[in-house]
């Protein structure tokens, strides 16, 4: 399953490389900031390979587009979760990625708020309790 975000380049961890058994391996971790303006989410994303090379191209404050798989695994009852870019792409810095099931923000209603009460009249409130002049259904 691919996902996309869109956001804002706010930070570029160093690269980190290695050997293994398959070859040497190289790694860079990302952070890109969502662009909903009420509330924006920092994610951290990981590109792999030559995917490092299409981070270099980008500079902080940069909109981008990053297309990627989320795995979740487990090690010692622990389990660790990594969202894994295969596209790093200039965003457009216009939407932010929604997921399918979600409505754009102008699609929701508004939610209405309950007028204000006057200070001068305060809510009633009685410490005492009568089954009699209790109108409640149960």
């Amino acid at each position: 399953m691919a996902l996309e975000l869109v956001g804002k380049l706010i930070k570029i961890l160093p690269e980190v490389s290695g050997q293994s058994a398959k070859g040497s391996w190289s790694k860079q971790e990302f952070v890109l900031e969502t662009l909903d303006p009420s509330y924006p989410k920092k994610v951290c994303l990981t590109a792999w390979g030559d995917k490092v090379a299409d981070l270099k191209s980008f500079n902080l404050d940069d909109t981008i587009k990053a297309t990627f798989s989320a795995e979740s695994r487990e090690y010692n009852e622990r389990w660790y979760t990594e969202l894994r870019a295969f596209r790093i792409e200039q965003g457009d810095g216009g939407q932010e990625s929604r997921s399918a099931n979600q409505a754009p923000a102008q699609s929701r209603p508004a939610v209405q708020s309950a007028p204000a009460r006057a200070a001068s009249s305060p809510m009633p409130f009685s410490s005492t309790f009568d089954e009699e002049t209790n109108d409640l259904p149960f």
